[in-house]
């Protein structure tokens, strides 16, 4: 009394489990349907994505800034570069093996929090230089159109990565999204300077804005590194 024949409909539920494992079936990180490692492989494509128009946008940010002589804009085609480096940790992340590993989720989500907090103090840096120089951001045609398309583009992959990262429940994912919008986010700001000093005289809208965007990053990586809802 009390066992279970094989095919019994009181027997236990097959297990999943390594040989020899007597428990239950397992239910771990392993377990993955087919529409979560398609959303895998879409948040890997939107990394490589960003990748290359971040890499496009810092060029000719660099460029527009040497010619017009802007601080502001200068400033914000190097940030691409630090950017960048989350979209790296999230190709790594979904890469091979370290599609279904617990631990690279956990490495990836402190290394973009890194890249927050490497973010932030770039941003507040150079805030504070042009404060105090009173530096007055020039016009330029190209760098104008740069910074408009990357506050659409930005904007468009930050919000497909956040509502990702909360499906995968990945923070890895969703901190890389919430980096691009930081990215349309100073883009924009440096439009406002621009806009404002030519019309307004206010110089100061660019890198006041910058200051608070460089809070948000400060945030952003403190709930990234302890692995705070993703959304």
């Amino acid at each position: 009394m009390g066992e279970h024949r094989p095919g019994s409909p009181h027997a236990p539920a097959a297990t999943t489990g390594p040989a020899g494992w007597d428990g239950p079936a397992l239910a771990g990180p392993a377990r993955r349907d087919a529409a979560w490692h398609a959303r895998a492989r879409t948040a890997r494509l939107l990394a490589w994505v960003s990748l290359a128009w971040m890499a496009g946008e810092g060029a000719l940010g660099l460029v527009a800034g040497a010619r017009s002589g802007s601080i502001s804009l200068t400033g914000w085609a190097g940030g691409s570069a630090i950017e960048a480096l989350a979209s790296l940790i999230v190709i790594w992340r979904f890469t091979g093996s370290r599609t279904l590993s617990p631990t690279a989720e956990d490495r990836a989500r402190k290394a973009v929090a890194v890249s927050f907090f490497l973010l932030a103090p770039y941003l507040a840096a150079q805030s504070v230089q042009d404060l105090l120089a009173g530096h007055r951001p020039a016009a330029s045609v190209l760098g104008i159109a740069v910074t408009a398309a990357s506050v659409l583009v930005m904007a468009v992959l930050g919000i497909a990565k956040r509502h990702l990262g909360a499906r995968l429940d990945s923070r890895a994912t969703a901190g890389e999204g919430t980096q691009n919008l930081l990215c349309a986010a100073q883009a924009a700001a440096v439009l406002a300077g621009l806009a404002a000093t030519a019309t307004l005289g206010w110089w100061q809208a660019d890198p006041v804005i910058a200051l608070a965007l460089a809070a948000v990053a400060v945030r952003e990586g403190r709930e990234a590194w302890r692995g705070e809802d993703c959304c």
